[in-house]
């Protein structure tokens, strides 16, 4: 009516995990590469896992660390993926495909190089197959990071986005990233420690604390031969 002062309507709350509302772990920030990484290393484990079944016809541990189904390997590279390809993720596919094959090659170089730097071991070996190089990357693999990188950045990346920013409720989502944060550096810490232990075992050494004590204990030579089946020594 006419003279009377329309009421505008108070406003709603609005739900935390609504579409309009800011995630915790909007766009690209250290939360949700966090979540990145965490997600990546257990996928990472079970496609593998599932590719030496349909391959091999093999059960077999593909695990990374001692605790959990985690491999940093997966992790850390999904992380990088992301981060490298996202300033092209828009070109067509090819330039993902091209860009993947270089950083994921790039990259799984890296990791076998450090872990035979650091334990004297490596998980991967590619001297026997075509145009490797130095046994530690080839041409095969390197057009499975290209595939990998087009599919990721197209569409699992972007699945995976969504879900966490719309799965995971703010209220609990920072809490929740900090703690698994803390479990993720325990479990790698652990696994190095016990990795390490294994190869001062094998030079002969005594545990010389109680905590290499308990490492031998909980983590003698059979066990993690069984937790990590495709790690050998470098002779």
């Amino acid at each position: 009516m006419r003279g009377l002062r329309q009421r505008k309507p108070r406003p709603v709350h609005q739900p935390l995990n609504e579409p309009n509302a800011l995630s915790f772990a909007h766009g690209l920030n250290f939360y949700k590469l966090f979540w990145v990484f965490f997600i990546g290393s257990f996928l990472g484990v079970v496609v593998e896992t599932l590719w030496l079944v349909v391959r091999m016809h093999v059960l077999e541990s593909r695990v990374g660390l001692v605790i959990g189904p985690f491999n940093l390997v997966y992790g850390f590279g999904a992380v990088l993926i992301t981060l490298a390809l996202w300033p092209i993720r828009e070109k067509r596919d090819s330039a993902l495909f091209l860009g993947g094959m270089l950083v994921g090659s790039a990259y799984e170089y890296f990791c076998s190089w450090l872990q035979e730097t650091i334990f004297g071991t490596v998980s991967w070996e590619y001297s026997d197959l075509p145009y490797n190089l130095h046994g530690r990357i080839n041409l095969q693999y390197a057009m499975f990071w290209g595939i990998l990188s087009v599919v990721w950045m197209k569409f699992i990346y972007p699945a995976m986005s969504r879900w966490i920013e719309e799965h995971i409720p703010n209220s609990i989502g920072k809490m929740l990233t900090m703690a698994l944060v803390l479990f993720m550096v325990f479990d790698i810490f652990l696994s190095a420690c016990a990795v390490g232990r294994m190869v001062v075992r094998r030079a002969g050494g005594e545990a010389g604390s109680s905590f290499e004590q308990v490492l031998d204990d909980w983590y003698p030579d059979e066990k993690l031969k069984k937790i990590f089946p495709s790690m050998e020594f470098v002779e």
